[in-house]
């Protein structure tokens, strides 16, 4: 026990929390009463810079940062945070650095870029500033981007496959199956009136089994993607799996990007960095036109998915839009509206054309990436779609 009455641990425990709250509230000032030392001091600094010194708003204002435009402060600030914080906080900072002091600039330069963290958004980021990319970053660029994206491979390529593999096997059933291709769940319910309760037993009279996946292509899925500003983290998610489905030799893959104009990159698939610098974040939307692109580009509806990724702000023909989602519906494609494909929360989006897809059989919902291969599994077997 101590003099106060708290025991020690107790103690310890309290001067952890006054040190969290002095953190945060960032000044000496701030009625804690808690200095800090060592390395705490670094990382106030740090927090400082970024979210506001003192623990008063600046200028009788909001609260502002400090790193000002000079690439060199930049640069060491980057480096002093991932000195101090774990890389999934060095990301958040680093979003909120460009979001709150407008330093995209500031990425454009090389120095910069070989000092940052890669992740999905900053991908986002690079790529709406691709337009204005000198010579000179386009490769640091191009060699973050590729980081990511390998990141992103190494995370989701092998269960995407495995899982799709799965529901291509299973959507070519065979009555006359081998013994390791035998599907004895529904064997069993397909075989339950030849139950025999004195041996408890099912006789398997009638075998179901799964088919093998043929060489031929037996599936076409074509992805749809809005590349508005707001989609970024989608369009870089989007670009890996269709770089993943590309792979697969039973999936042709389809790849087609819209704002208000519309550009197929099919033919870049084999490398989804290509694909990614192939688009142009930013501008208007027009899904009906993006729809009627896809719409022409199907030969075979019945065996067909067609993923529209968008927040479903539509800035062309609404009644056209929802039209040719009925058409397609109606000849046998099945139609998946993604409002988002990231690892965020519940995105904005047009709840208006969503309820409108949802009354025709198509309901929009948000997927992360890692239910993606559930959804698009469903999707290819034609059954229910598990949505969250």
């Amino acid at each position: 026990m101590s003099g106060t009455g708290i025991p020690a641990g107790g103690e310890a425990a309290a001067e952890a929390r006054l040190r969290r709250w002095r953190m945060v509230l960032g000044g000496d000032g701030d009625g804690t009463g808690c200095v800090l030392s060592g390395r705490d001091v670094g990382m106030d600094a740090a927090l400082s810079e970024l979210y506001g010194a003192g623990g008063a708003p600046k200028g009788g204002g909001q609260r502002s940062g400090g790193l000002g435009g000079s690439a060199p402060h930049v640069a060491r600030w980057l480096g002093d945070i991932r000195t101090y914080f774990p890389g999934s906080v060095v990301q958040i900072m680093q979003r909120d650095a460009i979001e709150r002091l407008g330093l995209s600039a500031l990425l454009l330069e090389p120095e910069m870029l070989e000092a940052v963290e890669p992740d999905v958004h900053l991908v986002g980021t690079l790529l709406s500033l691709n337009k204005a990319m000198p010579e000179t970053t386009r490769e640091t660029a191009r060699a973050v981007v590729r980081k990511v994206v390998e990141q992103l491979e190494e995370r989701l390529a092998s269960r995407t496959r495995a899982t799709l593999t799965g529901a291509l096997d299973r959507s070519a059933r065979t009555r006359r199956p081998r013994h390791a291709d035998i599907d004895w769940e529904r064997t069993i319910r397909a075989n339950l009136k030849n139950y025999l309760p004195e041996y408890e037993t099912v006789v398997p009279e009638r075998l179901v089994g799964y088919g093998r996946a043929a060489r031929a292509v037996k599936k076409e899925v074509v992805l749809c993607i809005d590349q508005s500003g707001s989609m970024a983290a989608s369009v870089v998610y989007a670009s890996v799996f269709g770089a993943v489905l590309a792979s697969m030799r039973a999936i042709a893959t389809r790849l087609v990007v819209f704002d208000t104009a519309v550009v197929d990159l099919t033919d870049q698939l084999d490398d989804p960095v290509d694909v990614l610098f192939g688009t142009q974040l930013g501008g208007g939307t027009d899904i009906n036109r993006a729809l009627a692109y896809c719409q022409s580009k199907i030969t075979r509806p019945a065996d067909t998915v067609v993923v529209l990724i968008s927040d479903l702000y539509e800035g062309g023909i609404r009644n056209e839009m929802l039209g040719r989602v009925a058409a397609m519906k109606a000849s046998g494609v099945e139609f998946v509206t993604l409002l988002a494909l990231s690892d965020e929360g519940a995105p904005a989006y047009d709840r208006e054309h969503a309820a409108a897809l949802a009354a025709l059989g198509a309901p929009a919902f948000a997927c992360t990436p890692d239910l993606f291969p559930e959804v698009m599994a469903a999707a290819l077997e034609k059954r229910p779609l598990p949505v969250p």
